[in-house]
């Protein structure tokens, strides 16, 4: 059988080693170091807009930190992009929260702002103001966050914007994770770039990211004993994975751009297909597209989504339906949501492709072969 073609698989960069070797030289292998001090400025350079940055264990523990922050409290409410990642949720239940999903908008699959706007005034008409809104960077395409953080400064409710997915994305050269009060960012080993497993959390304010530092150390107070007057969390990243995270940061242009690349080749073979459609950027959107997706619309096309995941799979070759929407998981669909379909229709129909930025042209041939049965 032939090798195995992941979907998103990690991609070194050539340079990770050089700092966690030095990570052991200099036996920093404990938490914290200088490799989190120089990943946390390295992503703080990038992201600009006056970004500070505390690197974290995972996004996971990003998003759980930004609900603290906020002040979510147990029996809030926290609107929530239904389309999505359970990550994005599982935080709002970690704080006895209740979540309030909210559909996705056609044009980048991401949270619609009329939907927002809607929840929020029946929520409010319901005597319960939501405490947060959390929309969510689809496969590194933007959401609309001009139009979201309009409506969040409009009804007083910040935003915990989930760009887990699009490090390197921007619109009008403003990049993702920088729109809201707090943004979160993922190195899980499937993104643009890793730290194994890691996250980080963004704010222009200096003060959130210095609490965030400390509540992730455990929220030891200043003391020659062990001293606590609030609850922390085992969230910081350590310094053996800053550094392969320092190596990476050295290739992320790379990285994106060699994401796009992929991209463009599916969308050149067969953005005119029958039934075959790719979400394009809106005007002054720039997209990672850390995942190539396609919708195929089976009354065209004439074949299924599943069609095509099972021919690829057959040949050893790793597809995967889009989420399914929060609204629709078992664990999460007795609380309320907004919607129109969209979420439904993306999820019955997409289907991520092979999108690692270390696929080379004999990997991108065995897929085209596959699809190419199909799309014509």
């Amino acid at each position: 059988m032939n090798a195995k073609i992941w979907l998103s698989s990690p991609h070194m960069g050539g340079t990770e080693q050089n700092y966690v070797k030095d990570a052991f030289d200099t036996n920093w292998v404990a938490p914290l170091g200088p490799n989190v001090n120089g990943f946390e400025n390295d992503l703080s350079l990038f992201l600009g807009e006056e970004s500070h940055v505390a690197a974290l264990s995972s996004g996971t523990a990003g998003l759980h930190l930004g609900l603290v922050l906020l002040g979510v409290k147990a029996g809030d409410e926290v609107i929530c992009q239904s389309m999505t990642f359970s990550a994005s949720a599982n935080p709002i239940a970690y704080m006895g929260a209740i979540p309030v999903f909210v559909d996705s908008e056609a044009e980048t699959w991401n949270m619609s702002p009329e939907l927002l706007e809607e929840a929020i005034k029946d929520r409010i008409a319901n005597g319960k103001k939501p405490k947060a809104i959390i929309p969510v960077h689809l496969y590194g395409m933007p959401a609309k966050m001009p139009e979201i953080m309009a409506i969040s400064r409009r009804y007083g409710i910040p935003v915990l914007e989930d760009a887990a997915e699009a490090l390197g994305s921007s619109i009008d050269g403003r990049k993702c994770g920088t729109f809201g009060d707090i943004g979160v960012l993922s190195f899980n080993g499937n993104k643009i770039i890793t730290t194994s497993g890691g996250g980080a959390l963004v704010s222009s304010d200096a003060d959130v990211v210095k609490e965030a530092r400390f509540l992730s150390t455990q929220a030891r107070d200043e003391a020659p004993h062990y001293q606590h007057s609030k609850i922390g969390y085992n969230y910081r990243i350590s310094n053996l994975c800053a550094g392969v995270g320092r190596g990476q940061m050295e290739v992320l242009a790379k990285r994106v751009e060699q994401r796009r690349a992929v991209y463009q080749q599916y969308v050149s073979r067969y953005g005119g297909a029958k039934g075959i459609h790719f979400v394009a950027e809106p005007a002054g959107y720039f997209s990672n597209r850390w995942l190539s997706t396609i919708l195929i619309d089976p009354k065209e096309a004439g074949f299924t989504r599943e069609d095509v995941r099972l021919a690829l799979d057959k040949e050893n070759i790793e597809s995967r339906p889009l989420w399914k929407p929060m609204h629709l998981q078992p664990v999460f669909m007795e609380h309320p949501f907004y919607g129109n379909g969209v979420a439904e229709s993306l999820f019955a129909n997409g289907l991520c492709l092979p999108s690692g930025s270390n696929l080379v042209q004999a990997d991108m041939d065995r897929i085209f072969a596959v699809l190419s049965q199909f799309f014509k």
